[in-house]
């Protein structure tokens, strides 16, 4: 069994991993984070599995974490030309955010005491549509420019991906890049899913596994992983390089 740490007002344990599946897709790491006899990628202990995602970020489950929670900082706060480097920029505010949480809390030191490796993974995202980076969607109104505008030009996802040991300090990053090209999306499609409301909880308000988009993905230039937020190969190679060294 495994634990698992939040930093959250009361120290929170779990003693199962959960796998949260997106609606109608499949886990984002089918056959990647294998167990092995209780071990993760062979390593000879479990190590404890913190991500920094915000409960909203549901396109993002399906890993088998211990413990997730939000990092609760001021995206618009952070600004940068590039989106790679905003993404990059962003994921490590998180884990910042997150760590000066478990300190307050006390938590750094059971972690510190403790045998075993314990990996804050934090991520970020934003689409770029014409060159302009395209955040959460914060009215109607914006949701529907964003979404009328994948009928007319494809959209680029731009990812990051943090793994920070908690344990030592020591961080691996790396981002990724997918492309999505749409049909024309109806405006009554549009107008559900703002109605629905999951569009303001992702980057640009871009959800292709939904079922009423995922019909209408003319064809995706990477991997559906990178594209719903937490690409998959780079993830993998993160976590392992940290293992590896801790």
């Amino acid at each position: 069994m495994f634990s698992g740490y939040c930093a959250d007002d009361k120290w929170k344990k779990t003693q199962k991993s959960s796998f949260r599946k997106p609606v109608l897709s499949p886990p984002l790491f089918p056959g990647v984070w294998v167990f092995n006899n209780g071990r993760l990628f062979g390593s000879q202990t479990d190590p404890r599995l913190l991500v920094g995602f915000a409960s909203s970020d549901s396109f993002r489950d399906g890993i088998p974490v211990h413990t997730t929670c939000s990092a609760d900082i001021d995206e618009k706060e952070i600004r940068m030309e590039k989106p790679e480097e905003l993404v990059v920029a962003l994921a490590h505010a998180k884990a910042d955010a997150i760590l000066e949480k478990m300190a307050k809390n006390g938590m750094m030191q059971e972690i510190a005491d403790s045998q075993e490796t314990t990996l804050l993974i934090t991520a970020d995202q934003v689409v770029v549509h014409d060159g302009v980076i395209r955040e959460k969607p914060t009215t109607p109104e914006e949701a529907r420019k964003f979404i009328q505008g994948y009928s007319q030009s494809h959209a680029a996802t731009i990812g990051s991906v943090l793994v920070t040991d908690v344990k030592n300090g020591s961080r691996r990053g790396g981002w990724d890049k997918s492309e999505v090209y749409f049909h024309k999306i109806p405006d009554e499609v549009i107008d559900s899913l703002i109605e629905e409301g999951n569009v303001f909880y992702v980057a640009g308000g871009l959800l292709v596994e939904h079922p009423l988009t995922s019909p209408l993905v003319e064809s995706i230039v990477g991997t559906m992983d990178s594209v719903m937020g937490l690409p998959k190969a780079l993830t993998e190679k993160l976590i392992k390089d940290s293992l590896q060294e801790s």
